[in-house]
C-alpha cells in the first residue's frame, strides 16, 4: 500500500515497536488466523482507559500521538485510540479494513447518539467485526458478521444481529441471555470524523468519560471494570447480582492500576484521579 492510498496512516506505522508491545510474534500475512492473533494480543497488551480525559488534557487521534501513547508510553485508550492504531495495522499488512460509528446500547433501549467506532475487515470475502476499544464488554476476537452464528472466545460468548434498514447488533450472552452492546450500519468513517466524534466524548459534560475514572480489560477468565473508586470483576457464568466489587480508596488506586490494567502513573496523575468526585455522571 502507497502512501497515497493510506486512510489510517498505516505507512507510518513503527510495526516493530507495536509487535513488541503486544507481544505478537505469529504470520504477518493477512489472513484470518494473523487477524484474530493480533486483536487478542492487543487486548492482552494494551487496557481500555479514559484517564487522559479524566485528568482534562486532551485525546490527539494522529497516528504519532496515539503510537506515543499506547505503544511508547505503555498506556491504554479508548475505542478512537485502539480502534485507530489497530486500523493502521491492519491496513500496514495489506487488509481491507473500515470503520464504523455505533450507538451503545449496553444502557437499555434509548436511542442514543453515535459515539463508539469498531472496525470492518474482509478476508477472502468474508467480512468479520474487529473491535480492540470496547472495554471489559468487547470481544476477545473479530465476530464474524453474518448474523445468527455465536461464537465462544473463552468463558464469553457474541453474535451479531440484524435489524431493519442493514443495521446490524453486536450482542453478548449472559445470565440473563443475550443482551446488545451496540448497533452500527454500513456507511464508512474516516479518521476526520473520529477527530469530531472524540470532540464530544472527551469535552462534553454528558459525556460519560468526563470527569470520571474508567478502565477496563477482558481476559478469557474474566472482565474487570474501574469506574471512579468501585472494582468490578466479571467471571464468565455468574449468576446474576455475583460480580465481585469493592471500594478502592485513593491510597490503592496505584496499586490497582498497574496491577489489574498495567497502568503506570505519575504519582501526581494518580492523587488527581483519587481526589475525582464519587458521584455517577449520565452514561451516554
Amino acid at each position: 500500500m502507497t502512501a497515497a492510498e493510506s486512510v489510517w496512516s498505516g505507512d507510518l506505522l513503527d510495526l516493530d515497536a507495536y509487535l513488541a508491545r503486544t507481544g505478537y510474534t505469529g504470520s504477518l500475512d493477512p489472513t484470518v488466523k494473523t487477524l484474530r492473533g493480533l486483536h487478542r494480543a492487543h487486548l492482552d497488551a494494551i487496557p481500555f482507559e479514559n484517564l487522559d480525559v479524566a485528568l482534562g488534557r486532551g485525546v490527539r487521534l494522529g497516528l504519532d500521538s496515539v503510537q506515543r501513547k499506547l505503544v511508547t508510553e505503555r498506556r491504554g485508550g479508548y475505542c478512537y485510540e485502539q480502534n485507530s492504531l489497530f486500523a493502521a495495522v491492519l491496513e500496514r499488512l495489506g487488509f481491507a479494513v473500515t470503520a464504523h460509528g455505533a450507538r451503545v446500547r449496553t444502557a437499555g433501549p434509548t436511542l442514543r447518539p453515535v459515539t463508539h467506532v469498531l472496525l470492518r475487515v474482509v478476508v477472502d470475502g468474508t467480512e468479520w467485526l474487529a473491535d480492540t476499544g470496547f472495554g471489559g464488554l468487547g470481544p476477545l476476537e473479530p465476530v464474524e458478521l453474518p448474523a445468527g452464528t455465536p461464537t465462544w472466545q473463552g468463558g464469553w460468548a457474541y453474535e451479531v444481529a440484524e435489524e431493519a434498514g442493514g443495521v446490524r447488533v453486536l450482542r453478548s450472552l449472559g445470565p440473563r441471555g443475550w443482551s446488545d452492546l451496540y448497533a452500527f450500519t454500513p456507511n464508512p468513517l474516516y479518521p476526520v470524523d473520529l477527530v469530531v466524534l472524540n470532540h464530544y466524548t472527551s469535552t462534553h459534560p454528558l459525556s460519560r468519560f468526563t470527569g470520571q475514572l474508567v478502565a477496563q480489560r477482558v481476559t478469557p477468565q474474566a472482565r474487570y471494570a474501574l469506574l471512579r473508586d468501585e472494582l468490578t470483576v466479571t467471571r464468565p457464568g455468574a449468576a446474576d447480582g455475583a460480580e465481585e466489587r469493592r471500594k478502592v480508596p485513593a491510597g490503592e488506586l496505584a496499586e490497582v492500576l498497574e496491577s489489574t490494567f498495567g497502568l503506570v502513573l505519575a504519582a501526581s496523575d494518580t492523587e488527581r484521579l483519587g481526589a475525582l468526585p464519587a458521584h455517577r455522571l449520565p452514561a451516554q
